[in-house]
């Protein structure tokens, strides 16, 4: 990437805003991502299948644009990159991602109210391409594409089990899908939500979603977090939803808004942040957050463990997850969304937590 970036792609960033029941306890196993028996798929979408399509990767060898021999950045080591495309006129917005526990297969989300599942291919420890991916339609209620009730931004994803949670920042909803029933052709149906999501502000709603196992503090419960709903104070609203209910808030700080958010194995929670402005352009931070400060009436905050600019190879980054190696390592993906535009980026980058 460039590291001056034209008006009209700055302006495509300011646009995107720089943009029922108690939840049931699971196993941090994401048993969600494990697909069904292979079945024949269509030509094109449709109401209840998926379609297989073709995602070209072209490597990402450094992410420093002006040392490529840079390789640690704060508390993150670069392992590899990828930039996707595909002929799929559908591919692309990609807001929020899960992985299964190998960092392997995947389960991701368009801003467009797509599915996208497939599997990473990788050569050592670098990521080389995508393999065996589909794309379907995300499915409300009655069995119809949410598009055609006028649903889309869908912008955050949490796993809990078979139990697939997906944010619509446009409607300030969230769905909840059971992949044991049909995978991505599972009906999603709308939860019930404190009254103060609802009143989220138009396209700053929820971002972020993690689900917290059994074994750690608020376990059964779903932590929502919203990209700019702002509470007295100036601080980033987010709410408990399950086991555990009520509203806490994330300090905001150096104009930094919510994109994703990750719970560690070790029980830290991640959020990935990014800001913009016309002098200073785009950039990304992660903040760590530990899990026990979190809680009903809190005001959490924590220390940035990595910060890039348009120096770096990155772009409208929304989407965050980890997974730890066989050999120990704890890897992040982040993943970016290119709101459909010829000029921003579908991103996978890897990096390596050093703790």
């Amino acid at each position: 990437m460039r590291t001056l970036i034209g008006r009209r792609r700055l302006l495509k960033y300011a646009a995107a805003g720089l943009s029922a029941a108690a939840l049931p306890v699971a196993a941090l196993a994401q048993t969600a991502v494990q697909r069904p028996p292979k079945q024949s798929v269509p030509d094109e979408f449709s109401v209840s299948s998926p379609v297989s399509i073709d995602v070209n990767a072209r490597p990402l060898p450094s992410f420093d644009t002006r040392d490529r021999s840079h390789v640690r950045f704060g508390e993150l080591e670069y392992r590899s990159g990828l930039i996707l495309t595909s002929r799929f006129r559908g591919f692309g917005g990609l807001s929020g991602l899960r992985l299964d526990a190998r960092g392997e297969r995947f389960i991701a989300i368009s801003d467009k109210g797509g599915w996208f599942t497939g599997r990473i291919v990788y050569k050592g420890r670098e990521m080389t391409g995508l393999d065996d991916v589909e794309a379907s339609p995300v499915l409300g209620p009655d069995g119809k594409p949410i598009t055609s009730r006028g649903w889309y931004d869908t912008e955050a994803i949490a796993l809990d089990g078979s139990l697939v949670y997906v944010g619509l920042e446009r409607v300030n909803q969230i769905l909840r899908f059971d992949f044991a029933k049909g995978f991505t052709r599972a009906h999603g149906e709308l939860i019930q939500l404190p009254l103060g999501v609802r009143k989220l502000p138009y396209n700053k709603g929820i971002e972020a979603l993690v689900a917290v196992p059994k074994g750690l503090p608020l376990a059964g419960t779903l932590i929502a977090i919203s990209e700019r709903g702002l509470d007295a104070q100036g601080n980033i609203t987010a709410f408990l939803i399950g086991k555990t209910m009520g509203l806490f808030s994330i300090r905001r700080t150096d104009n930094f808004d919510v994109s994703d958010a990750v719970l560690l194995p070790s029980g830290g929670l991640l959020l990935l942040e990014r800001k913009f402005s016309w002098l200073g352009g785009v950039g990304i931070r992660i903040r760590r957050i530990a899990l026990a400060s979190v809680g009903p009436g809190a005001v959490v905050d924590g220390p940035a463990i990595f910060e890039a600019d348009l120096g770096s190879e990155i772009d409208n980054m929304e989407g965050i997850d980890a997974h730890v190696t066989p050999e120990g390592d704890t890897v992040l993906t982040l993943i970016s969304d290119d709101n459909f535009s010829m000029i921003q980026r579908n991103l996978l980058l890897q990096f390596t937590l050093v703790e």
